[in-house]
């Protein structure tokens, strides 16, 4: 039998073991952590893990409107998109939470999408981006006065 040099410890032998095998635990329901979720020398620019709700919400948001760019060109009503958390509703209010309005002004009609209620009604990220499209184009449908499928470039 072959002598191990310094006693017989992995580390001296120039072993490295790394985490253990399987998934990693995601302790109370807070998501992945650590140096490849958080920004630092092995992700300088951090990994979509860091994104807070609000931001991803934000960027699907930025993503479907790049999508409709050209209809913002072609149609002559000055249309804003603004994302808020949840509307402010009446203490007796007692129907479902709207998932967006349209509040006319004077030089642009503003489109306000409600993050949470959104949010609340998808469980995966494919239904969340489905349903944002659904609600931008019915609205917008609604203020143009075209049909929904019209505008729908997917």
């Amino acid at each position: 039998m072959e002598h191990l040099g310094g006693g017989g410890n992995p580390r001296s032998l120039g072993i490295v073991s790394g985490p253990r095998p399987g998934r990693m635990r995601d302790r109370r329901g807070k998501g992945q952590r650590g140096p490849m979720a958080l920004p630092g020398p092995l992700s300088p620019r951090s990994v979509p893990a860091h994104r807070s709700a609000r931001a991803s919400f934000d960027l699907l948001v930025g993503d479907v409107l790049a999508e409709l760019d050209h209809h913002f060109v072609a149609e002559t009503d000055d249309v804003h998109l603004v994302v808020e958390e949840a509307p402010m509703l009446p203490p007796e209010w007692s129907d479902e939470v709207p998932l967006s309005i349209v509040a006319p002004g004077d030089n642009a009609t503003r489109v306000v999408l409600f993050r949470l209620p959104i949010s609340q009604r998808c469980r995966t990220e494919q239904d969340l981006e489905d349903l944002v499209w659904i609600v931008v184009l019915d609205r917008l449908s609604e203020i143009w006065h075209i049909s929904p499928d019209d505008l729908d470039p997917r």
